[in-house]
């Protein structure tokens, strides 16, 4: 019976093995990647099942196979392999933990709430005119790469602004804005497009653009359809679709 004899090192082992495997599932659910991830499986099951059986030139095959695997699940898997450090990176705020600015300038404050009032306004208004509206809220990470993408504007939030940058005329009402710690960092943004298949059929670009900047990195994201004027809010990957402005006050007061 010396299989039981378990150590304890031995069950963190286990418990931390679970739960990466749990992470790697939540990142690819409801995506092509968790196909291909059974497929992968069931290839090992099989290649295993020939090794048993001792059928040496199947095995030679599926050795040299199993030689270039890993090469082969970095390119498959790559969008999803940088999903997970970002994970580690911005959702468990690694770089603060580390971060010189933390011990020399104490902890940063995110959006303080009285600037919850005018994000609140101007999305109840566009939600009235069906103004179409991508907001991102940023939290430990200031998504510099995206900011980037679109026009440095860094002014103080106001509603009118807000919705001057989202009306249909406007150059910039395409992309998205970028909220960092009490401004408006940027507008015009370009966000990465979820790739999630549980999201509606209904929803467009917006939706997908603020689902896939909320499982990349630790910000929010609120979105005002242009077709129904609903707005909806979302946050590590999951959505909230059709909320109030009370609703979204809420929210936003609790990040």
């Amino acid at each position: 019976m010396g299989f039981l004899n378990l150590r304890l090192i031995d069950l963190v082992d286990i418990v931390l093995v679970a739960y990466l495997l749990f992470r790697v599932y939540k990142l690819i659910k409801g995506t092509v990647a968790l196909n291909i991830l059974i497929g992968i499986f069931a290839f090992i099951v099989f290649w295993l099942m020939i090794k048993a059986l001792n059928m040496e030139l199947s095995a030679s095959i599926m050795d040299n196979f199993v030689n270039v695997g890993v090469l082969a699940l970095i390119i498959v898997f790559q969008q999803e392999i940088r999903r997970f450090l970002l994970l580690l990176g911005s959702k468990y705020n690694l770089s603060g933990k580390f971060s010189m600015d933390k011990v020399l300038l104490g902890k940063g404050k995110g959006m303080m709430n009285i600037y919850n009032k005018p994000l609140v306004r101007a999305c109840e208004q566009m939600a009235k005119t069906k103004t179409g509206a991508l907001i991102v809220i940023t939290k430990d990470s200031e998504l510099l790469d995206y900011v980037r993408t679109g026009e440095l504007i860094n002014a103080v939030i106001s509603s009118q602004l807000l919705e001057n940058i989202f009306f249909k005329n406007s150059p910039l009402h395409d992309g998205a804005v970028i909220i960092t710690r009490n401004k408006i960092k940027a507008a015009g943004c370009i966000l990465p497009v979820s790739q999630n298949y549980s999201l509606p059929k209904k929803v467009g670009l917006r939706h997908r653009a603020a689902m896939g900047i909320t499982e990349s990195t630790d910000a929010v994201s609120i979105v005002v359809s242009e077709e129904t004027g609903r707005i909806s809010f979302f946050k590590k990957g999951e959505m909230e679709m059709g909320i109030t402005p009370e609703e979204l006050t809420k929210l936003l007061e609790e990040l």
